[in-house]
């Protein structure tokens, strides 16, 4: 087998996708170093019933979101905190040092952000 087919068979069998529905929380516009504009938001979903507590409380995640194109941002930047959305994305993980602690952190890069009906 090529270098080339083996590449490509295991980029088709190996890949970060993410859907996520649930309620906008915490949308910022923020400038990075680089230049770069990106809207980071929250989405806060409801945890599976078999994960609730003893005493039957909806548990919620709250996970991290960025957005980096135009057409995200301006939606994102539209809505309100509450509002039901869908995004579809992937997973990445970002390290950087703060000061001389390094950190990291796990968030949804969103390709597509519209609003449930």
């Amino acid at each position: 087998m090529s270098p080339a087919r083996e590449a490509q068979l295991l980029e088709e069998a190996t890949y970060s996708e993410v859907r996520l529905r649930g309620r906008l929380s915490g949308v910022t516009s923020v400038e990075m170093p680089s230049g770069d504009a990106a809207v980071v938001f929250r989405i806060v979903v409801d945890r599976p019933a078999r994960q609730r507590g003893l005493s039957g409380r909806v548990r919620v995640d709250a996970l991290e979101c960025v957005a980096w194109s135009a057409a995200a941002r301006r939606r994102l930047l539209a809505w309100h905190d509450g509002d039901v959305v869908e995004v579809e994305g992937w997973l990445q993980r970002r390290f950087w040092k703060s000061g001389a602690v390094p950190a990291s952190r796990t968030e949804v890069v969103a390709r597509d952000v519209r609003r449930a009906a």
